[in-house]
């Protein structure tokens, strides 16, 4: 999908991912703790992908939008329609490498 959003009219999802984080995004890692101790980036909070419905209340009260990564971006997709659901501003920010480069 990737090389379609380059040729037909720009990526609208890192676009999205920008204006957040420049809004002062929450960023959201939701791998394991495992993956997440073998490098993130250092402003992210760990919430695994299995624990994030039970975290749902508490990232609410935060009050701030909400950037989620993972190794691929399937799993912080997963995540983010759950957030998205509670009512959460969020968008999908894709791998944690790509998210650290939008910075």
């Amino acid at each position: 999908m990737g090389i379609f959003s380059a040729l037909f009219g720009g990526n609208k999802t890192s676009e999205k991912v920008t204006d957040l984080l420049q809004r002062g995004a929450l960023i959201v890692d939701v791998r394991t703790p495992q993956e997440y101790k073998a490098g993130h980036i250092k402003e992210s909070i760990n919430i695994p992908l299995d624990k994030i419905g039970g975290k749902v209340n508490d990232l609410k009260r935060k009050n701030k939008p909400i950037v989620t990564c993972c190794r691929s971006g399937a799993r912080s997709g997963m995540a983010a329609d759950q957030l998205r659901r509670a009512g959460i501003e969020v968008e999908n920010g894709g791998p944690w490498n790509s998210v650290k480069a939008m910075m």
